[in-house]
């Protein structure tokens, strides 16, 4: 199997400065998936633990001269240590950066790819994701070593779960603010470590978290909707916010769901990533809290469909209470 490419300026731009750092706090290790038009980075998508994670791009969003191949059907899977790329890749920025002032824009350009060196102390080469760039006076190359790629089995079980992590709830709400969010959340989770949430059709969100002596939390209302939306009933506002909650629930116009405190605070902090917009919404059945970040076309408030992230919190209980 083979691949290499050039990251164009931004590419590195969004890896390095914004998705890398962000996805570096979902978790420290990660698939990099690779087909022959999109780049992905896969947290949790073979394993039921933790928060899954999807970041998708298309490769022109990132790479220039795109070259892959492989037996599977030119697709390459493995694992990588986000730290240590995130460390590659800005040594490499740098070492780029000071090469720009001395040599000619084409000579600086960074490359990566997939290698197999043989590692100190060991007897088998091992697989590597080169980075080589130019400088002034010097060329560096960078290794960051990575898992055994994936067999054909394992990309097939891997495409599998990304297939079926597409779907979509039938109602999204919009959070206007996420860092405001996070603020709110930070506050909440001095209280407990199980955060409540749900999710009405009329466009309410509510986070709450209880424990024996006390509940605290806070209702988001009206709020955009996409996907399956009714009118709220005539007379709600008159009632508590647990009173709107709980006969949204019993209507079915409404799902509620309980997830780690520490999971939710997680997908919070992909506002490194700058998206433009995030809605929240809850799977059938309850089966899980899904994040959807949106990003706009640069100076447009249109999506930039070569560009996703979104994140699948796995439920802890899924009683309505």
């Amino acid at each position: 199997m083979k691949f290499k490419a050039f990251l164009t300026d931004n590419g590195v731009a969004l890896l390095e400065k914004r998705f890398i750092p962000a996805l570096d706090k979902m978790g420290r290790v990660c698939h990099l998936y690779l087909t022959r038009d999109h780049a992905m980075f896969l947290h949790n998508l073979l394993n039921g633990d933790g928060v899954q994670s999807i970041a998708q791009f298309r490769k022109e969003s990132l790479f220039d001269d795109y070259r892959i191949s492989s037996q599977n059907d030119d697709r390459i899977a493995f694992l990588v240590d986000l730290g240590l790329l995130h460390r590659a890749l800005r040594s490499s920025v740098n070492i780029s950066i000071e090469g720009a002032a001395g040599a000619a824009a084409t000579s600086n350009r960074l490359q990566i790819r997939l290698v197999k060196k043989q590692a100190p102390n060991s007897r088998q080469p091992m697989p590597f994701l080169t980075f080589e760039t130019k400088g002034y006076k010097s060329a560096v190359i960078q290794d960051v070593p990575i898992s055994k790629p994936l067999s054909r089995a394992d990309v097939m079980e891997l495409q599998s779960a990304l297939d079926m992590a597409q779907d979509l709830p039938q109602t999204l709400v919009q959070i206007p603010d996420l860092l405001q969010l996070q603020n709110f959340v930070d506050r909440l989770k001095q209280v407990g470590d199980l955060l409540n949430v749900s999710i009405t059709q009329y466009g309410d969100l509510h986070l709450q978290v209880s424990t024996t002596l006390t509940t605290v939390g806070s209702e988001f209302r009206k709020l955009r909707v996409l996907g399956v939306q009714v009118e709220a009933p005539a007379g709600d506002q008159v009632l508590s916010a647990q009173s709107r909650r709980e006969v949204a629930l019993q209507k079915g116009e409404a799902l509620s769901v309980h997830v780690s405190m520490k999971h939710f605070t997680k997908t919070l902090h992909c506002h490194l990533t700058k998206p433009d917009c995030a809605f929240y919404g809850i799977a059938p059945q309850g089966s899980c809290l899904t994040v959807i970040f949106q990003f706009f076309i640069p100076g447009t408030r249109q999506t930039d469909k070569s560009i996703s992230l979104h994140c699948r919190l796995p439920v802890l209980d899924t009683g309505s209470s």
